[in-house]
């Protein structure tokens, strides 16, 4: 729900500056006399001062050198300057590090699925703050990240409870009808059975999976609000997740105010399919750009949390731990 995100601290970096490389080679002997020596252990290896050399090369090529390079290597050519340049630098440090081999298990070790959610909430034009949404639909876009494709999609609309008549900015906004929400389960119900499908996918039995959102609100705000009004304790595998903007700023070096949804997909060459604010519409194309974050060589990783009704961080050397079996919902006693 665009509208109602807030805006992500990123990590800021700028691009290093350069003259073009008119003939590009991994084996750049200036790079390689320019490169790191490293003070031992794994980085003083030569195979990470010839990935240096790379990455030198690399910056200095133009636009038009980088997108003539991906094609050759039959990558992606889309994207801005930028996303390009981290694309072929991950797809060279793939091949000098012989990825299948000496980064075996690393694969095993990463999730097998992520879950793409990004509810639409009960809304008016100028909320004021102490307005209490309510879930109003509850989609998910299951990323298989072996295939890294959309495998399956599960949506269901929500009869919100508390104010039970939706306001015209919101079904304008969203496009849910006052006749769909009439006509669907209260939260309780839809929470157990988005359980019921993640249980059919074997998450968390059979598979390791981690939740992913745009931005921090669907889990911190959304979520949060619609257990208490729902007398609901917030449920175990919904705890930690990846923020994609956090991880998008953070991995393409880019400012906050580029990690909206409609610029991540500008700059990464793409254009948003479908109705914006539609919750699974809105899904799917987050899941686009998890899609291409993977393919660009970014280990989407959880990189937020819930504890005590608080939102917090979670540190990147933190280790890679999937979400646990979904449970049924609880009441509160």
């Amino acid at each position: 729900m665009e509208e109602q995100k807030e805006n992500q601290p990123q990590e800021e970096e700028g691009e290093q500056p350069g003259s073009p490389s008119p003939n590009f080679k991994l084996d750049c002997k200036e790079e390689k006399e320019n490169s790191i020596t490293g003070n031992g252990g794994i980085y003083s290896d030569p195979v990470y001062k010839e990935i240096a050399a790379a990455n030198g090369c690399i910056n200095r090529m133009s636009k038009e050198e980088l997108k003539a390079k991906l094609v050759e290597v039959k990558l992606d050519p889309r994207g801005v300057k930028d996303v390009l340049k981290k694309r072929l630098k991950n797809y060279y440090k793939k091949q000098k590090l012989n990825y299948h081999h000496l980064l075996q298990g690393s694969g095993d070790t990463y999730y097998d699925y992520i879950c793409v959610i990004d509810f639409e909430a009960t809304c008016e034009e100028g909320n004021p703050p102490d307005y209490i949404h309510e879930i109003i639909e509850f989609p998910i876009a299951l990323v298989n990240t072996r295939t890294l494709e959309i495998e399956d999609t599960f949506q269901q609309y929500v009869k919100p409870e508390i104010k039970r008549e939706l306001s015209d900015f919101c079904i304008n906004l969203t496009g849910i009808t006052q006749d769909i929400v009439d006509a669907a389960d209260t939260f309780p119900q839809v929470l157990q059975n988005v359980v019921d499908w993640m249980r059919q996918k074997e998450l968390g039995i059979k598979y390791k999976y981690a939740i992913l959102t745009d931005g921090s609100w669907d889990m911190s705000k959304f979520l949060n609000m619609q257990c208490r009004t729902s007398r609901l304790k917030f449920p175990r595998f919904a705890k930690k997740w990846i923020n994609i903007r956090k991880a998008y700023g953070n991995y393409y070096k880019v400012p906050r105010t580029q990690t909206k949804l409609l610029m991540m997909l500008e700059k990464l060459g793409m254009n948003y399919d479908g109705r914006p604010h539609s919750g699974l519409d809105d899904s799917r194309n987050i899941a686009r750009i998890a899609i291409h974050m993977l393919r660009d060589g970014c280990e989407l990783r959880v990189n937020e949390r819930m504890h005590a009704g608080q939102l917090m961080n979670v540190a990147s050397s933190a280790p890679i731990e999937g979400a646990p079996i979904p449970l049924s919902p609880h009441f509160k006693t």
